[in-house]
């Protein structure tokens, strides 16, 4: 099923012909960096735990771009203990999203701007969400650019929030208002 599509991205629900791309691009150590970890390569069988375990509250799905399969992105409904979220946030819809581009011929080609803002309009137009977070690693200047370009702001330091190639690593709770 096809979530989106324009401009020649197209985001569709993850079906499990998809597992042999998951598994491509979580072996390579350039998205491993800010994606799971280096540490961590993926195999198949931690491909279907991760992926395709049930989970109603996580859309997960593939990118393509002009037909081929690019990356992968996930939104779901945050609640309070995701997120850490703040007493003003409480009566606010709020969706989380994760993403990357697992197809490095596609990076630095403003694809990942293009996805990040055509997905928050999406989650506001569609989803009716009040604001969509984030949480990349304050290490992850690429993606931090990225998520600002695209109207998010940082709001909180989260001091040893995940968990990642043997270290506690901080991260950034962004956010973007509609």
């Amino acid at each position: 099923m096809v979530v989106f599509k324009k401009d020649g991205l197209c985001v569709r629900q993850l079906c499990q012909d998809d597992a042999g791309l998951l598994l491509k691009w979580l072996t390579t150590p350039d998205v491993l960096k800010f994606y799971e970890g280096r540490d961590h390569p993926f195999n198949l069988e931690r491909v279907q735990e991760k992926f395709y375990k049930q989970d109603e509250r996580t859309q997960k799905n593939i990118v393509e771009f002009e037909g081929r399969p690019i990356g992968y992105l996930q939104f779901y409904k945050a609640h309070s203990a995701d997120v850490m979220m703040a007493d003003a946030w409480v009566d606010d819809i709020v969706y989380g999203m994760d993403q990357f581009i697992g197809e490095q011929t596609y990076w630095n080609q403003g694809l990942g701007t293009k996805l990040v803002k055509m997905m928050t309009h999406y989650l506001i137009e569609t989803k009716k969400a009040d604001r969509i977070i984030l949480d990349p690693q304050v290490t992850n200047t690429r993606a931090i650019k990225c998520y600002e370009k695209c109207g998010f702001k940082k709001i909180l330091r989260l001091p040893k929030h995940e968990y990642h190639e043997g270290a506690y690593r901080d991260c950034w709770l962004m956010t973007f208002e509609k």
